[in-house]
């Protein structure tokens, strides 16, 4: 099949955007690898300390030329979706004695979650947290020793913090490893109308705790399509996942194999054989452009938004939104899984999966099938699905057709011709908006607005009755990365769900960020620029009328003379302390916008 037009002319623009910095980080990638791992010239004091504790692989260290595999863990189990990975280093280790190589965990990172920290202080740390977990990377494999690296880690900052620290050391083969979704529970819907029920108290808070109790359950991925899962699918469209091994339960005998597989597929591709394959050749514009092309067609995380752009530039691409929306316009929604549908991952999983959306997407030409992955031979090996057989791990053809056409559709027959992504324009900045959840009669917005400076102040508002009536566009401003580490406001979903229940034309404007589970309202987030940078919302004042149009991409205040206005400026000394947030003051100060990835690496 030809590759779609639009797809070959984003990806030749990002080629022809990003050569001069690609090519400098290419340089440092063969540089690195012509040096290889220092091992063999560490001091016999150096040899003696890397190896003091590897006990049955101490000799095979210091005597032998077997490949040496790091292990980066996100391990803790406060997040059910990385308590699996407990004894992941056990399994990993075992698995490659088995082909004479050797491993050590390198590190840990830290790995929070969002769904703790939701309408917290803790939420101001979040997005911060990759560029820490990069960060952490770092130290990890200074040592310089290793000649490839397994990464575990799902969750919503930690792979983006991995993937930029992977690219970091790019001259290294990497192997993404998840945990899988835990099982399915109290479906979403259930969960989320029994809290719409809570916020307009109609149940208690003890219904409240048992209904999320039923939805999060046990080991695993929390099961709707936000950010954790669209990291797990990413993973696979952009090859660092064996294939079709995001979705499987942890616990099980596949989800075994395929942990021990991920781990000798690393150390097969390191330089030492005949198949060296670097992450920085897997992770090429290509790459990327099939990445968003999942992200569209999934209708997943408005994170990746933000998360894309700093993962690209760590390896020398340069991503801008404008690349997003020309994708987003031309890639039809192939899924849909809650909060876009009432299905969960499980769901999608058996109804064909992400091997089924790669076999449509490659068939009608929106994807790049020549890319460098893991499994080897390109994308099209992404058509092929584990089992677990007679004690073994063996691979068949996937599906041909959907098994369920109300999660999973043909390219021929998608929900919708266009993505589920949404870039906005006009003369109150850019933002994004995640649309595959909002229905067509919702997605123009023209009304007044009322202006809130954080997500507290806007559900005090409706909790006393102020915003019962009437069309409204409710503005959190000052939440962008520089005043607060741009935290995500979702703990607003529920109230502005109620709103838009009962019949009034509602949206959110704000320089802040939702979760990936954002969904039926419509939400213009990651407005650059920020407030604080005295960008055109912090000019807004109550009443002032503006557009929220995803059908056009309007981001218009209608109102005459607000561009005029001196912006305002806000007391933020309470986004300075407490919880930890002392400690990335350096963070607040040298942020780049969310346009640019809100990183702290520069562009």
């Amino acid at each position: 099949m030809t590759l779609n037009a639009t797809i070959a002319a984003v990806t030749e623009r990002i080629i022809t955007r990003s050569a001069p910095t690609r090519s400098a980080y290419l340089d440092r990638m063969r540089s690195a690898a012509s040096k290889g791992p220092a091992r063999a010239h560490l001091s016999c004091s150096g040899q003696a300390h890397a190896y003091a504790a590897a006990g049955e692989d101490q000799v095979t260290l210091a005597t032998g030329n077997a490949g040496h595999l790091g292990i980066v863990t996100a391990y803790n189990d406060m997040l059910s979706a990385h308590q699996p990975f407990e004894d992941y280093p056990q399994k990993i280790k075992a698995a490659v004695r088995e082909i004479g190589g050797t491993a050590q965990v390198a590190g840990g990172v830290p790995a929070m979650c969002d769904g703790i920290t939701q309408g917290e202080a803790g939420m101001e740390l979040s997005l911060f947290s990759r560029d820490a977990i990069a960060m952490s990377v770092g130290v990890a494999l200074s040592h310089n020793v290793f000649d490839a690296a397994v990464y575990l880690g799902v969750c919503d900052k930690i792979v983006p913090g991995l993937i930029i620290a992977a690219q970091t050391f790019g001259h290294l083969p990497s192997v993404f490893i998840p945990a899988g979704p835990m099982t399915s529970g109290l479906s979403n819907d259930e969960k989320a109308m029994t809290r719409q029920k809570f916020a307009k108290g109609e149940v208690g808070r003890d219904e409240l705790l048992k209904a999320e109790m039923a939805a999060y359950h046990g080991p695993g991925t929390c099961t709707f399509y936000g950010t954790a899962n669209t990291n797990q699918m990413l993973m696979e469209f952009m090859g660092l996942h064996l294939p079709s091994s995001s979705f499987v339960n942890p616990g099980t005998d596949l989800r075994e194999a395929l942990t021990r597989e991920g781990a000798k597929r690393a150390l097969s591709l390191s330089a030492l054989g005949n198949d060296y394959t670097p992450v920085c050749d897997v992770l090429d514009e290509k790459a990327f452009v099939n990445g968003i092309v999942g992200l569209m067609a999934t209708g997943g995380s408005t994170n990746l938004l933000i998360h894309l752009i700093a993962m690209a530039r760590a390896g020398g691409i340069i991503l801008d939104w404008q690349d997003f929306a020309e994708l987003s316009d031309v890639v039809p929604l192939l899924a849909r899984v809650y909060p876009n549908g009432l299905a969960d991952v499980n769901h999608f999983h058996a109804a064909g999966g992400l091997g089924f959306m790669i076999r449509e997407l490659l068939g009608a030409g929106y994807l790049h099938p020549d890319t460098k992955t893991v499994a080897g031979g390109g994308l099209g090996e992404y058509l092929m699905e584990p089992f677990y057989e007679g004690g073994s791990l063996t691979w068949k053809e996937g599906t041909e057709k959907s098994l369920n056409e109300a999660i999973l559709r043909p390219a021929t027959e998608p929900f919708q011709e266009t993505g589920g992504l949404a870039r906005l324009t006009g003369n109150l900045g850019t933002g994004v908006m995640k649309v595959s959840a909002v229905a067509e009669e919702n997605r123009t917005v023209e009304a007044p607005v009322r202006v809130f400076h954080d997500q507290d102040e806007a559900k005090a508002a409706f909790k006393a009755g102020e915003l019962n009536e009437g069309d409204v566009v409710i503005v959190v401003r000052f939440q962008g990365p520089k005043a607060n580490g741009m935290p995500e406001l979702h703990s607003m979903t529920p109230f502005l769900s109620i709103m838009q229940g009962r019949g009034q034309k509602v949206a959110l404007v704000t320089d802040g960020r939702m979760s990936g589970a954002s969904g039926k309202v419509p939400s213009a987030i990651h407005v650059v620029p920020e407030a604080l940078d005295g960008g055109p919302i912090a000019k807004l004042q109550d009443g002032d009328l503006v557009r929220v149009d995803a059908t056009t991409g309007q981001l218009e205040v209608l109102t005459e003379g607000v561009m005029d206005r001196a912006p305002v400026t806000a007391d933020l000394s309470s986004y300075q302390h407490g919880v930890g947030r002392e400690l990335f003051a350096m963070f607040r100060a040298n942020v780049t916008s969310a346009d640019t990835g809100a990183t702290v690496f520069g562009v």
